[in-house]
């Protein structure tokens, strides 16, 4: 019995040994989920709720009647059939399209250009032209919109005036919003120019994070300024360039401010982005049904294209971690 007796014993400790680690394995396995769920309940009220509101407002045939009974008519995907069967609405997704494509990529390369000129500068001038980033990022959109909308007035603007008097033609009383690609330059000149701060400090903060002997190696082994970005910069700063890029999609995909205030509200057809027909058809033709696809259709296509930076962020950060 002694000898059955130690037996059990033993069993039993190496149970409770083995039961020991697993508890804690599973507590440590859980803490981060706990420490993330108030902010998990925080975002899906705050972005949850007007998202499934937007969804079942989709499905609705709800236009002023149906607001003032404060109740729509359920025609499932009915809405979606409308905008997708519209060759106006997928015009207008293809110039939501282009316009992000030149958008991101004027904006990646300008602010790229400017984060390595900032880190060639000198102290105080770095710093000048970081505090003039800041300032820029900082004034509020409407003002610096009307401000752009000023500046390009076919009366009094101050472009038309210094074109003209450096010659390059006579820009007086000239409307720049008469044609659309003349126009959509111009509001692309104002989202760039919102748009560059931040990109440019991110990559600049990216830029110190380079290991300067892998960039004094490639200079000794003979590489040219280009080889070196080209070859050491960009892989080490392949997770950021990503970031960077589905920000700015996100943000340039959803343009409204610049192009309804340039236009005083009254943008034509020809100037409709996605963003800009969604409100158009909930609160100017008061189809707020469709407006709402309009709006779902917008979010899809984020969504796709997130996924797509996420997928390659996730994959670059596990090779790096293998």
């Amino acid at each position: 019995m002694g000898v059955a007796g130690d037996a059990r014993a033993r069993v039993t400790a190496g149970t409770n040994i083995e039961a020991g680690p697993s508890r804690h394995v599973i507590a440590r396995t859980l803490l981060p989920y706990v420490l993330i769920a108030p902010a998990v309940v925080v975002i899906a009220g705050v972005l949850g709720y007007p998202l499934a509101m937007l969804l079942w407002l989709s499905t609705q045939h709800y236009g002023l009647r149906e607001l003032f009974q404060h109740q729509g008519e359920f025609v499932g995907l009915a809405n979606f059939a409308t905008i997708l069967g519209d060759s106006e609405f997928r015009h207008v997704v293809l110039i939501s399209v282009v316009f992000t494509v030149v958008n991101v990529g004027v904006s990646m390369l300008i602010a790229t250009g400017i984060a390595l000129l900032l880190e060639r500068l000198s102290r105080p001038v770095r710093i000048l032209l970081s505090s003039g980033l800041v300032l820029v990022w900082a004034t509020p959109v409407i003002p610096a919109i009307n401000l752009w909308q000023w500046m390009f007035d076919y009366e009094f603007g101050v472009v038309n005036w210094l074109l003209t008097h450096l010659g390059a033609g006579n820009y007086i009383h000239h409307n720049w919003f008469e044609n659309p690609l003349q126009g959509f330059t111009v509001i692309t000149v104002i989202v760039v120019w919102g748009a560059i701060p931040f990109l440019a400090l991110m990559l600049y903060a990216g830029l110190t994070q380079v290991p300067r002997e892998l960039v004094e190696a490639a200079e000794i082994d003979g590489a040219r300024p280009w080889q070196v970005f080209a070859m050491v910069t960009v892989p080490i700063l392949r997770p950021l360039f990503l970031i960077l890029f589905s920000l700015s999609t996100i943000w340039d995909f959803q343009v409204f401010n610049q192009v309804w205030v340039l236009l005083n509200q009254r943008p034509s057809k020809d100037y409709f982005l996605i963003s800009v027909y969604s409100f158009q058809e909930s609160f100017r033709v008061s189809k707020f049904g469709l407006g709402a696809a309009a709006a779902v259709v917008m979010v899809a296509i984020l969504l796709v294209v997130t996924f797509v930076y996420v997928r390659q962020t996730v994959r670059l950060t596990t090779e790096e971690a293998v």
